[in-house]
């Protein structure tokens, strides 16, 4: 009898304990979907941009804010930092709470700093969640309207004949466009000078009034200057032949295979945000970049919407870390 009031004494004990683990347990699984998936977003999201208003990155943000926007039900809000090629608001994203509540908006600094700055104040590899690659635009290799250089090959046959005699322009040292032309001097074992600028407009402006000899600039902005007759553009960087510039060949194939060089935007999140909430970003954002309503207005801007998957985007800066590094390793630029 004893023994049997005993059994039954633990019984229930085991019972009750049972029921509050299972309590516990249904709790969690209740509370933890409804904080990673339901309630998110349930606040205005900050989408930093790491340069000034007006670039192509500002340019994707806004687009991609505005949809975003109407897709998640709450309010995007881009918000320029810029500074330091970049960094600063890179820094700033790094150190933010990984909810989904901040998101960095970046281009091919992103990739060429870790290699340019002996210290960041983050780790670009470990630091960012990479969501998307948005979009990408080519560069066009050009020269003034005025210039005797009609092909590549005419451009390297005179910098062999007089090493460091031709100059070429860029907005500013570590940029995409002083990198390609580091790149464009490797591949074809030339030797150029480069005349950094404070920024593409001035650039520009310059080598259309001769003041420069040649400059590697983005579809978006030299473009129009070709098609106005101020500018000829000798190859493109993409890796084959693009719309709306079939006529110009590509840098690989004038002479420099391999070579392939697009300014990029690509979605990031502070490393530790919920998967959910990233797959989500991920899903909306490649939804926007295929709609047609994006496509027209990427058309329009001249640039190439790409919208990759997470794991494409992550390989994509790993790559171009790499190939990045290894050009600034060979020419020593350093920005500190």
């Amino acid at each position: 009898m004893h023994k049997d009031l005993k059994k039954k004494s633990a019984v229930a004990l085991i019972s009750k304990a049972l029921a509050a683990i299972s309590l516990v347990v249904t709790g969690a699984a209740g509370v933890l979907p409804a904080q990673a998936q339901g309630t998110w977003p349930d606040k205005p999201i900050k989408l930093v941009v790491p340069y000034p208003a007006g670039g192509n990155a500002d340019n994707t943000a806004r687009l991609l804010a505005t949809q975003l926007s109407s897709r998640l039900g709450q309010q995007v809000v881009v918000d320029n930092r810029p500074g330091g090629s970049g960094t600063i608001g890179a820094a700033a994203v790094a150190k933010a709470p990984a909810d989904g509540y901040t998101l960095l908006l970046d281009a091919t600094a992103f990739t060429v700093n870790p290699s340019l700055f002996a210290k960041l104040p983050f780790n670009a590899a470990k630091d960012f969640a990479p969501i998307s690659l948005v979009m990408q635009v080519p560069l066009l290799l050009v020269v003034p309207a005025a210039s005797p250089f009609q092909s590549v090959a005419d451009l390297a046959k005179a910098a062999r004949a007089r090493p460091g005699h031709l100059t070429y322009a860029s907005a500013g040292n570590g940029g995409a466009q002083h990198l390609a032309g580091e790149l464009f001097k490797q591949g074809q074992k030339i030797s150029l000078t480069h005349i950094p600028y404070r920024g593409g407009a001035p650039a520009l402006t310059d080598l259309i009034g001769g003041q420069v000899d040649i400059m590697f600039s983005a579809t978006t902005a030299s473009g129009p200057f070709v098609k106005g007759g101020k500018l000829r553009a000798l190859a493109i960087t993409s890796a084959k032949r693009t719309e709306g510039w079939e006529q110009v060949p590509t840098v690989a194939e004038a002479g420099v295979p391999g070579f392939q060089v697009n300014e990029w935007n690509g979605l990031f999140a502070p490393a530790g945000t919920p998967r959910p909430v990233l797959e989500r970003l991920e899903s909306e954002t490649r939804a926007i970049v295929a709609s047609p309503e994006m496509k027209k207005r990427f058309a329009e801007l001249g640039v190439q919407g790409v919208g990759s998957s997470a794991q494409e985007f992550e390989a994509f800066v790993k790559a171009e870390t790499a190939k990045w590094a290894g050009v600034i390793r060979t020419s020593g630029i350093r920005l500190d």
